[in-house]
């Protein structure tokens, strides 16, 4: 008997005893699987490997039907690139290049996938926006200095130079890195803001318009002053649009008007003079009452007085006043003290003479003197033409 396999063989040579075999089945009774095959799980029947003729180093495969790879193919048949390699063809798997920033790639096209350190472009060459490739091939792709509120935030090198300056500054900002207020700008909490100047500055005469740390406006123009030129110099007020400055013009007004009060049989006439209004009203007030006209030049400079100039000369009209009041108040009270003194004086003169004594005072000087009380004792008695009589229990003096 041949023995040969029910599922290889085709049957055998009589006379030889040899199996003929199946494709894809050897041996002396067709029981194995010929090179190029693998023999089926849970069966008795050969596959073929199927290996990939480019791919695989061979056609034989394992017993699981794995062929065996060239370097950057893989899959089970070899006819796949492996991760890091792209473009299978005849002979083998190209390697992906992508400058060391990604291992894998399109297995077909060759682009570089998740690509790594800040990089991006078909092959990892190229820094991603908001990046610049340091001059140091170390360092790689490095942030830009620049902010997105003052420029576009992308940046790069100029041949030549190492530091970055940024593509574009923001309006309003300049400098390498766009961190400086341009011209017309100011810094307000680290952002530029528009000089605020109301139009009355000139950026060819005051290139800075403000100043670039407080906003200050510098250079105004048109008669303005004030921290952003609102406000008109001394001398000058605004128009009645609002928009100009115009000089402050004043001339004495007509006559003053006599303001007349009659009565049943009383006339009285009472006239303001020019000098008493100008010492006690301010010049609104002057110019409501007295309409002043533009032709006289003569009381123009009234206009230039400033009302702090106007209010420190009615202050010293009412200091000099206060002193003079003050004064003649103080002279009236030194006189009458001086009267009283002189009433009250205790000067007396004792005349000594052979029979009497003459005894008279400084009141006898002064008509009416009051002079009862001069002396305590009670025998003095006082005559009825002023003379003071002595009266002692011996003698009588006459005074």
């Amino acid at each position: 008997l041949c023995n040969c396999s029910s599922v290889g063989s085709a049957g055998c040579e009589r006379t030889t005893g040899q199996c003929r075999c199946l494709a894809g089945y050897a041996g002396p009774r067709c029981h194995g699987c010929a090179r190029g095959f693998f023999p089926e799980q849970g069966s008795a029947r050969c596959r073929p490997c199927g290996c990939s003729a480019a791919g695989a180093t061979s056609d034989q495969c394992d017993r699981s039907g794995r062929c065996q790879c060239k370097v950057g193919v893989t899959d089970l048949k070899c006819d796949r690139c492996s991760e890091g390699y792209y473009r299978f063809n005849e002979t083998t798997c190209e390697p992906c290049q992508c400058n060391n920033h990604s291992l894998t790639c399109d297995n077909s096209t060759g682009t570089c996938l998740d690509c790594q350190e800040n990089t991006e472009g078909k092959h990892c060459e190229l820094c991603k926006e908001g990046f610049y490739r340091s001059t140091h091939p170390a360092h790689g792709c490095q942030h830009c200095p620049c902010s997105i509120v003052a420029s576009t935030g992308t940046c790069h090198i100029e041949p030549g130079e190492t530091v970055p300056r940024c593509d574009k500054c923001k309006p309003g900002y300049t400098g390498l890195n766009c961190n400086q207020c341009d011209k017309g700008y100011y810094n307000s909490d680290s952002i530029c803001v528009r000089c605020k100047c109301n139009g009355n500055v000139d950026p060819a005469l005051s290139p800075s318009v403000c100043r670039p740390d407080s906003g200050e406006c510098l250079g105004c123009l048109f008669h303005t002053t004030g921290f952003h030129c609102e406000l008109c110099e001394e001398g000058y007020s605004r128009d009645p649009e609002g928009n100009n400055c115009t000089r402050k013009e004043a001339t004495l007004g007509p006559e003053p008007k006599e303001f007349i009060t009659s009565a049943p049989n009383v006339t009285k006439a009472t006239s303001f003079s020019t000098a008493v209004l100008n010492s006690t009203l301010s010049p609104t007030t002057l110019q409501t009452i007295f309409p002043i006209s533009s032709s006289d030049n003569s009381t123009s400079a009234f206009a230039d007085v400033s009302w702090t100039q106007f209010n420190i000369i009615i202050l010293t009209v009412i200091i000099i006043v206060v002193v003079l009041l003050m004064g003649f108040v103080g002279a009236v009270y030194m006189y009458r003290e001086y009267q009283n003194r002189k009433l009250n004086a205790p000067f007396w003169t004792i005349e000594l003479k052979e029979d009497n004594i003459s005894f008279s005072s400084y009141h006898d000087s002064i008509p009416n003197a009051d002079v009862s009380g001069l002396l305590e004792d009670d025998g003095n008695e006082v005559a009825p033409n002023g003379q003071l009589t002595l009266t002692t229990p011996m003698h009588n003096y006459k005074a």
